[in-house]
């Protein structure tokens, strides 16, 4: 069965919704991950795993993350229902947030990766997941929020092929004074600019995201999950550091030399969102329309 989750949401979680049951999900990285169910349905509930290393940068990355969705049901850039309850407890923090059933967008594009599986359907399938995900962020950059944390892991793809954004711990918006400093991050999926800013500020300046970095993340997660290519070449065991290098002097690969089979709409769109200039990339909007 893996961890328990903590008592105390575990307590507060029965108080609210009746007998809770809880499986676990993930335990790396400091942190711990539960699909939770009771009578009134199932929720994610997430905590710092405390034995682990960084387990305190954990918790209070849990805490910002709550921050952040409150400050975004306040405007109106989520749906309010997401966010469920937070609190402390013995060794840190936790938080449950509504269940989302889906896929990982990495596993719902396995089909799109080979060409000899290739339906009719699939082409307005993979234009849907974009238009939806772009439709999710463009609620967050009306409100002067970038979500800074777009790639494969952080996107669910429901049945109905709608894409649905998770985890705002790292969300970079308005009047955020006192806040953990940005530091990008999933590399592969962190815009050109974004890793620039990284390498030329010292360890404990906070980086901005803006939503031009969102689009990008959300092209380079759409090539990468739909090519089997990550976007920008380098080697594995490539530090960080080196890795932002090539992102940042824009070394991605071309789209058309590793496509597993032609889709003209849907390369355009993908090349939008990795221009190197943030300002040519199209709005969360715009690219919601155009799909």
């Amino acid at each position: 069965m893996g961890a328990p989750p903590p008592a105390e949401a575990v307590k507060a979680l029965e108080d609210r919704f009746g007998p809770v049951s809880a499986c676990l999900l993930s335990d790396r990285r400091g942190s711990r991950a539960w699909k939770v169910a009771t009578p009134k349905g199932h929720m994610a509930l997430k905590a710092n795993a405390p034995e682990s290393e960084g387990a305190r940068d954990k918790a209070e990355e849990l805490g910002q993350e709550n921050r952040h969705l409150l400050q975004l049901i306040q405007a109106d850039a989520i749906d309010r229902a997401y966010r469920i309850e937070s609190g402390t407890w013995e060794d840190g923090r936790w938080l449950a947030v509504r269940w989302i059933e889906g896929e990982f967008l990495w596993r719902a594009f396995r089909i799109a990766r080979e060409p000899e599986q290739i339906r009719p359907s699939v082409r307005p399938w993979l234009l849907g997941i974009a238009r939806t995900w772009a439709q999710r962020l463009a609620a967050m950059h009306a409100a002067d929020w970038a979500h800074a944390d777009v790639q494969p892991t952080n996107t669910l793809v429901t049945d109905s092929g709608t894409a649905e954004v998770i985890d705002y711990a790292l969300a970079c918006g308005p009047g955020q004074d006192e806040r953990i400093p940005y530091r990008g991050a999933l590399t592969h999926t962190t815009a050109p600019e974004v890793a620039d800013a990284i390498l030329s500020t010292s360890d404990d300046t906070h980086v901005q995201a803006e939503p031009a970095a969102d689009m990008w993340g959300l092209g380079a997660s759409l090539f990468w999950c739909w090519t089997g290519h990550r976007p920008v070449a380098y080697e594995d065991d490539l530090d960080r550091l080196g890795k932002l290098r090539a992102i940042a002097k824009g070394r991605t690969l071309r789209l058309e030399d590793v496509r597993p089979w032609v889709f003209p709409e849907f390369e355009q769109l993908i090349t939008a969102c990795m221009n190197a200039d943030p300002g040519a990339r199209p709005t969360a909007a715009e690219l919601a329309r155009a799909c």
